[in-house]
């Protein structure tokens, strides 16, 4: 049997059609040349998984009892993979004609780099920003989405946060950035199996700057690459649980900051220790408020 030149990883929950069009997405990028897709459904009642029978052999589908995130899903199919490169990919993702192969061709013309990500889209063809700097308590209001952003973009944090590419350097065909959004990226299967693959106690949302960073941390890269197009539209299966996302975007983004930014100490820096414990308080008081008011606003 033919080794496949990628494994796909889709994590689906209710994405309806959506998920054929990523698929044949794929398979367009992959024709006349071998492929493997793993479909984890993460127990939709839309009966959208069963898609992944359209394309069979190359897909197949696994089905969990119940939703066990986006982590421990990716993480369930990458086990499953026999390719060197890995795509992990939303069902609300698709692949604009070129995006493998040129995304494939930067990991290979960097031996050092774990993972990279496309440029994406939203549907009306603006940029999504899905290339960012490391999150830090101001995030929370110079992030991709937050309004202070879009009006004040030529601050040092605006863009630390999202960074302003539309196109590479003295035409570099891709740059280096703190972390990619895991809508769509492609990795090597040998660093993701490194660090254990993405973190399962995120269970949606901020698993791809955790990893991207937990990646750093062990002498690779990350990269964003300008030739590559994905088109994205956002946050479509979680609208069926808005409130439940909600809640998850925000209790991720404590653990994010827990974990990375204000991390405990070792019981000899009692005064670190204490500076830092401080700095989580005010972060949860501040992403408790935040996902009060959202709910609200959702409600």
């Amino acid at each position: 049997m033919t080794m496949p030149r990628i494994t796909a990883v889709l994590v689906n929950y209710n994405a309806g059609p959506e998920l054929r069009h990523a698929l044949e997405s794929i398979a367009a990028e992959m024709s006349g040349q071998p492929w493997e897709a793993f479909v984890i459904d993460n127990a939709s009642v839309d009966g959208s998984g069963a898609i992944a029978h359209e394309f069979a052999p190359q897909a197949r589908l696994v089905t969990n009892t119940e939703n066990v995130g986006f982590a421990r899903g990716v993480n369930q199919g990458v086990r499953l993979a026999s390719a060197p490169l890995v795509l992990i990919m939303n069902p609300d993702c698709r692949l604009v004609a070129g995006a493998i192969d040129t995304m494939a061709a930067e990991l290979e013309a960097h031996p050092e780099c774990a993972l990279v990500g496309p440029r994406i889209l939203n549907p009306d063809g603006s940029l999504q920003g899905s290339a960012r700097g490391d999150p830090d308590m101001l995030t929370g209001l110079f992030g991709r989405t937050m309004l202070l952003r879009r009006l004040l973009p030529e601050l040092p944090v605006s863009k630390r946060n999202v960074l302003p590419v539309e196109r590479g350097p003295d035409g570099a065909a891709s740059i280096v950035a703190d972390w990619v959004s895991g809508a769509c990226m492609l990795a090597r299967r040998s660093a993701l199996q490194e660090v254990g693959g993405f973190d399962e106690r995120y269970f949606l949302y901020w698993e791809d700057a955790d990893l991207c960073r937990r990646l750093r941390q062990k002498g690779y890269h990350v990269r964003y690459v300008f030739g590559a197009t994905a088109v994205h539209r956002v946050a479509h299966s979680s609208r069926r649980a808005q409130a439940a996302a909600i809640r998850a975007f925000h209790e991720s983004a404590y653990l994010y900051y827990s974990t990375h930014v204000a991390p405990g100490g070792s019981h000899r820096e009692f005064g670190r220790r204490l500076r830092r414990r401080v700095k989580r308080l005010i972060a949860r008081g501040i992403l408790s408020a935040r996902c009060y008011i959202h709910l609200r606003s959702a409600s």
